[in-house]
């Protein structure tokens, strides 16, 4: 490893914004290290970097499992200079259908382990005085939507525990960097079905558009990214009484994005 090879660390990295991420990052020399529970995904993954990109066999709904492959991962290196916190995963069924399982399974990868690996890497990088962590959370993480309760309520979390972090980083003069990552939906499958009302203003993302912006973010520290534009307006949104909120998420479709949600096919 030279100096200025970087060790990443990727969760939810066999498929979509992850997988690219993970090959991004090797392209530019470091060393990425992928977590995910689909083997056969990482497999191909390390086929197409060239055996380069190392796979980990991770469930983030589990602490022993996310432990044990953070001691996998410095078994390799002595360091993390990055992590990425990538994995999600949604239901998209109404809140009265959303199974005890479900629930628990949606806050367990799209939030509770956060908590598990960033305490995996503080202590080093603080250490070292030097880290980046990095959250890739969701529009849906500013803005809830029907079909979509443990979701946004799981990225609301991963939004505010990004948020607390930073704070206490910044007031123990820390030099770790934080990026919050809020894209709206992405092509990758995850979300398939999904309509959005003013294509325009809410596109339903490219994958490699969003991939790249993630990395140049991370390359550049930046504290913030938010895609498209327009999903800043939630937040003066917010200041309006309940009802107009109501009617003005309505008009642009966001109450019914949902509607026609298939989800990613099974292999």
């Amino acid at each position: 490893m030279n100096s200025r090879q970087k060790v990443i660390v990727i969760t939810g990295a066999a498929s979509g914004i992850g997988k690219l991420l993970a090959l991004k990052f090797d392209a530019s020399g470091d060393i990425v290290f992928a977590l995910d529970i689909d083997e056969l995904g990482l497999g191909r993954l390390r086929e197409e970097s060239g055996g380069r990109v190392h796979g980990v066999l991770c469930d983030l709904s589990s602490k022993t499992s996310i432990s044990e492959a953070f001691r996998k991962v410095l078994s390799r290196c002595d360091h993390i200079d990055v992590l990425v916190n990538n994995a999600g995963i949604v239901h998209g069924i109404f809140f009265q259908d959303q199974s005890q399982a479900q629930i628990e399974q949606t806050f367990a990868i799209n939030a509770i382990s956060h908590f598990y690996t960033i305490q995996e890497v503080l202590p080093s990088m603080t250490k070292r005085n030097q880290g980046h962590i990095v959250t890739v959370a969701s529009a849906g993480g500013f803005i809830g939507a029907p079909q979509l309760s443990a979701y946004s309520s799981s990225k609301f979390a991963a939004v505010g525990t990004l948020e607390s972090l930073r704070g206490e980083l910044r007031a123990a003069g820390v030099n770790i960097k934080t990026t919050l990552v809020a894209p709206f939906f992405i092509r990758t499958g995850m979300f398939d079905g999904v309509r959005t009302r003013f294509p325009f203003l809410l596109p339903i993302l490219k994958p490699e558009y969003v991939a790249e912006r993630i990395f140049k973010a991370i390359v550049r520290k930046r504290a913030r990214v938010i895609m498209p534009w327009f999903v800043y307006t939630v937040f003066p949104m917010r200041l309006l009484p309940p009802a107009w909120f109501d009617v003005i998420a309505d008009f642009f479709g966001i109450n019914s994005v949902m509607t026609h949600f298939t989800g990613r096919k099974k292999d």
